[in-house]
């Protein structure tokens, strides 16, 4: 066996766990194991990882939190169905988009963008410290600066809405970042496709960031949701699908 083949000579310990859960999320999310299908036994995955038992089981324990296996006594190991998947896992929402491109997935992880980055952007305005709102005026400052070639367009815009959720202050929607960036790197490179241009538009974003600056809730709330209201509309309008009542 070759360097190249022996996932032992890359990884070790920790790193070989994450390479074990990445490499089995895929195949499952890819449908390489159908769903209710009996998942390879312990040994066989030991010897196909060069892993240990207890690197394995962990692995194996992090993708059944992942919504993605079942073990139960007597019935060993088996592929769960997509429906008991845990979508919100940013793995898995990685996963799933990378499969195979579904318009459906962002248009529905868009919609659940609608019912969160509004008011998230609200509570900004009302109660976010000083070093926090620089954050978000930093973030369009790259994406202006991304306008004139001088900056990635998409780590910036995915900094600015990253800084908004941060910037509300609530646990809760904190722990929507991973999930967000994961997903925006994909549906912004599509939604800045269908609109023709290769980058967000700083100007719309500013409209945002502006309002949390003056401290207006109610006008950042709105100015997120035409925003990410526009994104949507071009989904749908690609997919062939209805526009959305405005929330």
């Amino acid at each position: 066996m070759s360097s190249d083949d022996n996932p032992r000579s890359a990884f070790d310990g920790r790193n070989l766990t994450a390479h074990i859960v990445h490499d089995l999320g895929r195949a499952i999310v890819t449908e390489r194991y159908s769903s209710g299908q009996a998942f390879p036994v312990e040994a066989d995955l030991c010897r196909q990882y060069d892993a240990s038992r207890p690197v394995l089981r962990e692995a194996v324990k992090m993708l059944t939190a992942k919504g993605l296996l079942s073990a139960r006594p007597r019935q060993g190991t088996r592929v769960q169905p997509e429906s008991q998947w845990n979508l919100l896992d940013p793995d898995v929402l990685r996963w799933m988009l990378e499969r195979k491109f579904s318009i459906d997935l962002l248009i529905e992880f868009t919609d659940v963008r609608l019912a969160i980055e509004p008011r998230a952007a609200a509570l900004a305005a009302a109660v976010a410290t000083g070093a926090q709102r620089a954050q978000i005026m930093a973030a369009i400052d790259r994406m202006v600066a991304a306008d004139n070639g001088d900056d990635d367009a998409l780590a910036a815009d995915i900094a600015f809405h990253v800084a908004v959720l941060n910037a509300s202050n609530n646990r809760f929607l904190r722990q929507f970042t991973d999930l967000a960036e994961t997903t925006l790197r994909f549906s912004i490179r599509r939604t800045n496709e269908y609109k023709g241009v290769p980058r967000a538009s700083a100007e719309e974003h500013k409209r945002v960031a502006d309002a949390i600056a003056a401290g207006d809730a109610e006008r950042a709330a709105g100015e997120m949701r035409t925003l990410i209201e526009g994104a949507l509309n071009l989904l749908l309008t690609r997919g062939g699908l209805p526009s959305r009542p405005r929330a």
